[in-house]
């Protein structure tokens, strides 16, 4: 009994619900190792790896990855962490994947950040990238010194194809139908919990305290809440 019990757990949530931030928050506060899908595919890809080809030849062709292979992906990461109390973020993104991930590991906590459609839009409509460099303002909270330039290097900023309010919307509404069945089955298992909000500042001590009750044993790490 005395031994420290591994914690699992899954964050979910709308691409600009700022989980990228309360992901890297969790994993420093809680000593949970962060692991992002999305890395898991460029790294495979770039190391051509059987299953790297296999979905860069999916991408290529403009096909959706198939969810056995998103899977073996993922799990195949996983292996060898039997031990490591971990997050995983990006995965999973249907019931199919769900369910191959929950045939393997037993999941303790999903963590879904529900944050208003007009604030995910307002957030992402307002970012503007100066490409050379990958900096990132935004007009709302973290504008350029000149509209439209770099600080830096005084050269023109640009929005991303995805932050236009067309695609953002598009977007938002293809994350709510993909990750509804989700979000529905881990509520069936009871282990889904949701934080609302429209500020990352404002939802993070919510989830601090929520995992501070969760994660068993003394596993905090000294990072601050």
């Amino acid at each position: 009994m005395g031994l420290q019990t591994v914690f699992r757990a899954v964050i979910m949530g709308a691409p600009g619900s700022g989980k990228g931030t309360v992901s890297s928050r969790i994993a420093q506060s809680f000593a949970l190792k962060h692991l992002s899908s999305g890395d898991m595919l460029r790294a495979n890809i770039e190391a051509k790896t059987d299953l790297g080809l296999l979905m860069k030849s999916c991408i290529d062709q403009g096909q959706l990855v198939p969810d056995d292979v998103i899977s073996r992906l993922v799990l195949s990461s996983l292996r060898g962490l039997e031990q490591t109390s971990w997050l995983l973020d990006g995965f999973p993104r249907t019931v199919a994947q769900a369910d191959a991930l929950d045939s393997v590991y037993d999941v303790d906590s999903v963590i879904n950040l529900d944050v208003p459609s007009q604030t995910i839009r307002e957030r992402l409509t307002s970012r503007w990238v100066h490409l050379p460099s990958g900096r990132v303002y935004n007009i709302d909270f973290n504008p350029p010194k000149k509209p439209g330039l770099d600080d830096v290097t005084g050269e023109p900023l640009v929005q991303r194809d995805d932050d236009s309010p067309e695609t953002v919307s598009r977007r938002l509404k293809d994350y709510a139908r993909q990750t509804q069945p989700v979000l529905e089955y881990y509520r069936s298992k009871g282990v889904l919990e949701t934080f609302s909000g429209t500020e990352t500042n404002k939802i993070w001590p919510h989830v601090h305290a929520f995992l501070t009750r969760k994660i068993p044993g003394n596993q905090q790490a000294l990072g601050k809440a």
